[in-house]
């Protein structure tokens, strides 16, 4: 990743964006951070295998940080600023890492082992180099949480290889060369943002262009214009908003776009075409693999498809284990060696082996391969919902609304409350209509923002399948029906 180092010392490798002007990071620069933080860390009395629970807030600490704890041999652990203590008490429970890297702002549970300050971050970039440490790319580098249909946060576990994989992407999906200026408008902690914004382009000596926490999204046209960007990522929410700005955006640098993250809808990438004059290019994946599924510039267009599998994939389309032949739908599934798949789910082994049917990891999303190759989405295998680009279990919501003193049962799901926007809905019995203020601060004690219902609906009963088993799909339609409550 830090490569150009050697080759490009002096080159920007990161400037953090506004629309006033910009901070600048060499090569040079961000290497001889990243392992004076990795010698101050070892300072502290970590060893390599040891796990750090990464509570950072958007700033630049954050992928020094994570590279830092890589470069010898410890495993970082990245999370979102956005989830509560009692959020990260489970995680420290699960992972018992050796120490947590915090920023002052972000909320972090009693924890016994080694407490290391951003403060401290700091001091250390001038500490002499750490050697990387060398070793075989097939060992554990780095953990990943993702929520799943147990309701109970994955640990998702990767290998130092998953940064070779991410090389398919490079011309499956980005087009990208060293003289790109990518600018990704999410943040630092976001695995979309760490991969595609920051980890990709400085594997091939670009620029990563990240803008300040907290940008509207309504500036970042004028942002793109002045910094030069060359290809810009996002998820779909965000080219929305920048939509909604009237009139055509002058952005002669601008290569073209990526999208993922989240569906991106037709009428959104035609629209975004006509007052741009570049495409999005979207990409399918998850947690476990990253992306794998894409369209690319340097591929013919594929309206209302995920694109194709990028070069070097092996992907296919099941029923139960076995392929099924073009066009025919099925769960869509990604072949037990492909290089960026993960090593596996921390410390749930069952859990782990659920996933594969044979030699083939299941992603629990449906879809169709037709005979160009390309895969049209059908949905989710399971409950799963996407609120913002998030992936979020309704099981792991609702393990926290029923613990209310005055709800009785619950079900949560993701609704359409217009065209092409979902947000989280809870739907609850009780003995009377709760007051919802009071219900969302319930919920933002114990949630984080993106897993918070944004709306909460009584119902007498709630609606079950004939096995008696709660039907969350059921639970849309009661969003139109009549309520006076």
């Amino acid at each position: 990743v830090l490569g150009a180092a050697r080759r490009t010392p002096e080159k920007t490798a990161l400037s953090v964006v506004s629309e006033h002007g910009h901070a600048d990071w060499s090569y040079g620069a961000l290497e001889a951070a990243v392992l004076g933080v990795a010698t101050g860390l070892l300072a502290r009395g970590l060893a390599p295998g040891d796990r750090v629970l990464m509570r950072v807030g958007n700033t630049v600490e954050f992928p020094i940080t994570y590279l830092a704890c890589i470069a010898v041999g410890l495993v970082p652990v990245p999370t979102s600023p956005m989830l509560t203590a009692p959020e990260v008490a489970r995680m420290v429970d699960q992972l018992s890492p050796r120490a947590i890297v915090h920023a002052p702002e972000v909320p972090v549970p009693d924890f016994d082992g080694t407490l290391v300050t951003v403060a401290e971050l700091e001091r250390f970039h001038d500490l002499p180099p750490a050697p990387y440490q060398m070793g075989n790319p097939d060992r554990l580098a780095y953990i990943i949480y993702t929520s799943g249909t147990s309701g109970t946060p994955r640990a998702v576990m990767h290998a130092h290889r998953a940064i070779w994989a991410r090389r398919m992407m490079h011309r499956g999906w980005y087009d990208l060369v060293p003289d790109d200026r990518v600018l990704h408008a999410g943040a630092f902690n976001w695995t979309f943002t760490l991969g595609t914004g920051l980890m990709d382009p400085w594997s091939v000596g670009a620029t990563s262009l990240i803008p300040v926490p907290g940008t509207p999204p309504e500036l970042l046209p004028e942002i793109l214009r002045a910094h030069d960007a060359t290809l810009f990522a996002a998820a779909p929410g965000v080219y929305r908003k920048m939509l909604k700005r009237p009139g055509a955006f002058a952005l002669p640098a601008l290569r073209h776009g990526l999208a993922a993250g989240e569906k991106l809808p037709e009428a959104l990438r035609a629209d975004w075409a006509e007052r741009t004059g570049t495409q999005i290019h979207e990409a399918f994946g998850m947690s476990e693999c990253s992306t794998f599924i894409s369209g690319a510039p340097n591929a013919p267009a594929l309206p209302d498809t995920l694109g194709r599998p990028q070069a070097g994939r092996h992907i296919a389309i099941l029923d139960g284990a076995a392929p099924v032949a073009r066009g025919a739908e099925g769960v869509i599934a990604v072949h037990r060696t492909d290089p960026g798949l993960m090593l596996g789910y921390f410390g749930a082994e069952e859990d782990t082996a659920a996933r594969f049917r044979g030699d083939w990891f299941v992603t629990g999303d449906r879809g169709v391969m037709s005979e160009d190759d390309s895969i049209t989405y059908m949905g989710r295998d399971d409950d799963m919902m996407n609120a913002g680009g998030f992936r979020v279990s309704p099981v792991e919501v609702e393990k926290v609304l029923i613990t209310h003193p005055d709800i009785q049962q619950i079900g949560v799901t993701d609704v359409e409350i217009k065209r092409d926007t979902r947000v989280i809905a809870a739907f609850y019995t009780s003995d009377h209509p709760l007051d919802a203020a009071q219900l969302a601060d319930f919920a933002k004690e114990r949630l984080a923002r993106y897993k918070q219902p944004r709306m909460y609906r009584h119902l007498e009963t709630l609606p079950t399948n004939p096995n008696g088993k709660l039907s969350r799909r059921a639970l849309r339609a009661f969003i139109e029906a009549p309520n006076d409550d």
